[in-house]
């Protein structure tokens, strides 16, 4: 048996928070394979279910997302079941928005949710890495993550998860290398064009080195010329 628990806050006002990414993830899954419908158990919303002949528990935790690490660890003791039985999907700050990696152990980096299931779980569980790129500045970093997804995002979102839906059953396997690698060809968010430099200013000598006179002058005045352009 597995659990899959998505990292989120519950309630409406964050259901489209690109903090609550593990949420739509786990979702997806619900959607793409057989699954009974969502109750509640172990402080959380909870269905069970069976992927490619699998025993799979799906999580989304109602402790908010600090204290998810809590409801995951009751339903894994209930099972009697070890960290290597958990696949956690979450947000991740440090990839762009639509890539993902996978990662087993290791630590929280600063995710208050993981930091949870650290404490709760014990550390080797894998963690489903979901890009939502990051705001540049720390500052801004609280905004980003308790904000929407922008409209032009579903263009990305939305195939990431029905492809997360669509290959659960890879998540099962070994370090997660296949399941990756069929998201690889996933698309990421687009990135902003760069702008092509505007072409450097000129000195009026410089300008007058790079155009060649139609007809060459002579007298006073053009030896003085050659000699200001440097053919003297």
């Amino acid at each position: 048996m597995f659990i899959i628990a998505g990292l989120g806050n519950p309630g409406r006002q964050y259901q489209d928070n690109r903090h609550n990414i593990g949420f739509m993830a786990v979702d997806a899954i619900h959607r793409a394979h057989a699954f009974g419908p969502w109750s509640k158990k172990f402080r959380s919303e909870i269905a069970e279910g069976s992927i490619s002949g699998e025993k799979v528990l799906l999580m989304k935790p109602q402790t908010f997302m600090n204290l998810s690490g809590e409801a995951v660890g009751e339903a894994m003791r209930f099972y009697k079941l070890g960290p290597a039985d958990i696949v956690v999907l979450h947000d991740e700050l440090d990839l762009p928005a639509g890539k993902v990696r996978v990662k087993v152990g290791g630590g929280h980096g600063g995710h208050n949710g993981l930091k949870s299931m650290d404490a709760h779980c014990g550390r080797d569980y894998k963690r489903i890495r979901l890009g939502i790129g990051h705001p540049g500045d720390k500052e801004r970093v609280h905004g980003h993550v308790l904000g929407d997804f922008h409209k032009i995002d579903r263009e990305w979102l939305e195939p990431l998860l029905d492809d997360i839906g669509r290959h659960a059953e890879l998540l099962f396997i070994g370090d997660g290398s296949q399941f990756m690698n069929k998201l690889a060809g996933q698309s990421q968010a687009p990135a902003p064009k760069a702008e092509k430099p505007a072409p450097k200013a000129q000195s009026h000598i410089r300008q007058a080195r790079g155009q060649k006179p139609a007809v060459e002058p002579s007298g006073p005045m053009a030896a003085m010329l050659r000699k200001l352009m440097g053919k003297e």
